[in-house]
Parts: C-alpha cells; sequence; structure tokens
C-alpha cells in the first residue's frame, strides 16, 4: 500500500514540475492547439493554446513505475510494465498525430484508417502479450453476479480488441473541453488503484496510482482557463490506460461503469452522425459530442467537469461494489 501512495506522490510532483519546464518549450516551439472552425466559436480563443502537454502525465508515470517497479519486475511480474507499454505505444501514435496538426497548423494529422490500423495492430499485440505471459483469460468476469462467462480465444481476442480501439477513441473524444478528460479519468484511475490494492496487484496499482497522481499535476495547468492540451498525445495514452488497466485485471466489462461518460460521449457523436446522414441534415444534439451539446445549452465548462466527473465517481465507487468479493 506504501509504495502505491508513493507512486501517486511522485507522479503528482513529477507532472506538477514538468510543466513548469515543459509548457514554455512548447511555446517556444508554437506547439499550439488548431481549435475546428466547426466546433463552439467561443473555443477560438484557444486558439495557439500549448498542445501535447499529455508528456507532463506520462514522464510522471515512467519515472515512478521505473523507481517503484524495480522489485515487481524482478520477481516477474510485469502486468504494471506491460500496461505501460501499451498505454505509451497509444502515446507515441498521439504524438505522430499532434506533431502534424502543429507542423501543418491545421486540426486534422494522421487519417482514420491510419489511426485505425495502428491502434488495431497494438490492440492485438497487447493482448497476445497479456495472454502468453497468463495476465487474460477468455472467461468474462460479470459484476455484481460474481460469475464468468466462458468464450472461445479466437472470440475473445476479436472482443479485447475492438474493446480497446473502442475504449482509445472514446477518451479521445472526451478530450473537448478544459479538463474535461483529465478530470474524468482520475476517479477511474483510482477505482483501478483500489483494486489493484484490495486484490494484492500491487504493480498494477503502482502504475494506476502514479496516473491517478500525474492526471492532479497536471489539472494545475489543465483546468479552466487552460494554460495546455494533453494533445492525442494525452488522450490515447490515457485511452490505452484505462482499457489496459481493465484487461490486466481481468475485468473488461467493469469499463461499462467507469466509463460512462466516456461511452455517453462517444454515442452521442454516432447518433449526431448517423441521423444526420439518414434525415439529410436534421440533429438530434445542438453539437455532438455530448459536451459541446450542454455547452451550447448554457453549461460553463467547470460545471460540465464538475457533474461528468460526479457521475464518473459514483459510478466508479458503484463498480468496486460491483467487483470486490469476486
Amino acid at each position: 500500500m506504501l509504495r502505491i501512495v508513493i507512486s501517486c506522490l511522485i507522479g503528482f510532483v513529477v507532472s506538477a514540475l514538468a510543466g513548469r519546464v515543459l509548457i514554455p518549450m512548447l511555446r517556444r516551439m508554437k506547439a499550439g492547439q488548431s481549435i475546428k472552425e466547426i466546433g463552439p466559436t467561443w473555443h477560438m480563443s484557444k486558439q495557439g493554446t500549448p498542445t501535447m502537454g499529455g508528456l507532463m502525465f506520462i514522464i510522471a508515470v515512467i519515472v515512478a513505475v521505473a523507481a517503484l517497479s524495480w522489485q515487481d519486475f524482478a520477481a516477474g511480474k510485469f502486468g504494471g510494465g506491460f500496461v505501460l507499454l501499451f498505454a505509451l505505444v497509444f502515446g507515441i501514435i498521439g504524438y505522430i498525430d499532434d506533431y502534424f496538426k502543429v507542423k501543418k497548423h491545421e486540426n486534422t494529422g494522421l487519417t482514420a484508417p491510419q489511426k485505425f490500423i495502428l491502434q488495431l495492430a497494438a490492440a492485438i499485440l497487447f493482448t497476445v502479450l497479456m495472454r502468453n505471459f497468463g495476465y487474460l483469460t477468455p472467461d468474462l468476469y460479470i459484476p455484481f453476479f460474481n460469475v464468468t462467462l466462458s468464450v472461445p480465444w479466437p472470440v475473445y481476442m476479436v472482443f479485447a480488441a475492438f474493446v480497446m480501439v473502442g475504449c482509445v477513441n472514446a477518451v479521445n473524444i472526451t478530450d473537448g473541453i478544459d479538463g474535461l478528460a483529465s478530470s474524468v479519468t482520475m476517479p477511474v484511475m483510482l477505482f483501478f488503484t483500489a483494486v489493484a490494492w484490495w486484490w494484492g496487484h500491487y504493480e498494477l496499482g503502482i502504475f494506476s496510482g502514479a496516473l491517478l497522481g500525474g492526471l492532479a499535476g497536471f489539472l494545475i495547468y489543465n483546468f479552466h482557463p487552460a494554460k495546455v492540451f494533453m494533445g492525442d498525445t494525452g488522450s490515447l495514452f490515457l485511452g490505452g490506460a484505462v482499457c489496459g488497466l481493465a484487461f490486466a485485471l481481468d475485468i473488461p466489462l467493469v469499463l461499462i461503469l467507469v466509463g460512462i461518460i466516456y461511452i455517453a460521449e462517444t454515442l452521442s457523436d454516432i447518433i449526431q452522425v448517423g441521423y444526420f446522414k439518414l434525415t439529410h441534415g436534421k440533429r438530434i444534439f445542438r453539437m455532438a459530442p455530448l459536451h459541446h451539446h450542454l455547452e451550447m445549452g448554457g453549461w460553463s465548462e467547470v460545471k460540465l467537469v464538475c457533474v461528468f466527473s460526479g457521475i464518473t465517481l459514483v459510478m466508479c465507487a458503484l463498480a468496486f461494489w460491483g467487483v470486490m468479493y469476486r
């Protein structure tokens, strides 16, 4: 337990200190965010705010895991390292995307097919790796009922790849206003830290605890009005961390609960696009995803962050109750 607490503190301190160095550096590099013209008009004032700030909590997690997980690695417990590697791969994909956006001064980087292929490859490799080291079983644990549903490995592999790619992109969609993705993900990391500690998977708890602290340090600069954005570098890393931990702890179905905001944001986007095409121009939401719809209805960014984070916190508490007696 002490190592998990220390990892959280290291994550916070390193992330907060990294921001003091990284933000001025990003400004000098002119790594400013380009805002979509189709987005809310009041967001145009954020044009030029430094992006790729997700490097702050990524660095923090690497430092914490390197400092505190060596004894787990020596004992053959590589779960935290595997999840970190998985999240880093997605972070690198996001960094490439951010780099092209900054270079072209547009809000378009990698194409959708390019992102999908890279993300799918990462998901498949992670699933194979975790299976070979015994972290995954083809049994889907159903929270609250304390039962498992056995499925064939090929079916499980397809399911895992679909969930991982979907989860990563759902977190990415949630990153649309100041502090939202980071604030919503903090209760999720708290949940995974609690589960890892409860079940004795301390190597995973060190990773999730470090990210919890890293996000708290990042929020110093990312809370409204944001001085820096995490960019796809940060949001894809967060998505990889969320789904990586769910699968490493062998409770992927819990993502339905802890990821309720990610799911709502993604569904609102899918529904909006589908309805628009079916009705040749009509819309259900004022603007998608959901946070923009509520913004245009008069919600402030701070209210959105508080409400969405509060909902996630309640769902995470419910999820912990659903899995604690496994």
